[in-house]
């Protein structure tokens, strides 16, 4: 998408994980819902870059972490929320979403799943840091109650683009769970916009502009 700032979209969930990479070290934006999937990313990424990756972490949806394994040995970040809900609910989201593949016929999703490795945050943070990557920065930033209580966007400044895990959702509406907070997500999409990013990469899609959004913002704000 920019200077050394990539995306990789997959078919399953309509998903869209990152990578940032710096003259010393690179970034993984989430990992996935499994190990077979983190695997294959890790290897896609392998094939971008040899340096040492750090990984993080958008919030403590399944489809987020549960392919962190796959990269190990290595620092993982996340809002220090997210390190709470996996402690006392990751288990219950694992058996959740396996019993969901195997109505649906996903036999084999279920046992990925299942056989996943949890992998909790080594480094936790709460409103904002800063990843020094060798030569650039990567700014993970916490708008605020928004799809979760612990969402993350990732700043890329030098390249402009805005990874907004599923803050932002394209080629569907946003998912609005029971752990959402639609009255505030306009807000949270606010303080994205300010930063005046040239492209948004979403959770879930393809990349967007700011326009997106915004419009994306302002249906939200209907809704509440």
């Amino acid at each position: 998408m920019a200077d050394r700032t990539y995306a990789r979209r997959y078919t399953e969930l309509d998903q869209t994980l990152g990578l940032v990479v710096g003259d010393e070290r690179c970034l993984v934006i989430d990992t996935g819902s499994d190990e077979a999937f983190g695997a294959e990313f890790a290897a896609a990424v392998r094939e971008i870059t040899d340096l040492p990756w750090t990984v993080v972490i958008t919030h403590a949806h399944f489809d987020h972490f549960f392919g962190t394994a796959a990269f190990l040995p290595c620092p993982v970040w996340a809002h220090t929320r997210c390190r709470d809900v996996l402690v006392e609910s990751a288990e219950q989201i694992r058996g959740a979403w396996a019993e969901r593949y195997r109505r649906e016929g996903e036999d084999d999703l279920a046992l990925l799943l299942e056989a996943a490795q949890l992998v909790l945050p080594t480094e936790v943070f709460t409103h904002r840091t800063e990843l020094d990557l060798g030569g650039r920065a990567a700014v993970l930033l916490h708008p605020g109650p928004a799809h979760t209580d612990h969402d993350v966007a990732v700043h890329v400044r030098d390249t402009n683009v805005l990874f907004a895990g599923d803050l932002v959702e394209q080629g569907a509406p946003p998912s609005i769970g029971s752990d959402a907070h639609p009255a505030t997500w306009p807000d949270a999409l606010d303080l994205l916009l300010q930063l005046g990013p040239d492209t948004i990469v979403p959770g879930h899609g393809d990349p967007v502009d700011a326009e997106f959004v915004s419009r994306q913002r302002d249906e939200l704000r209907e809704l509440s």
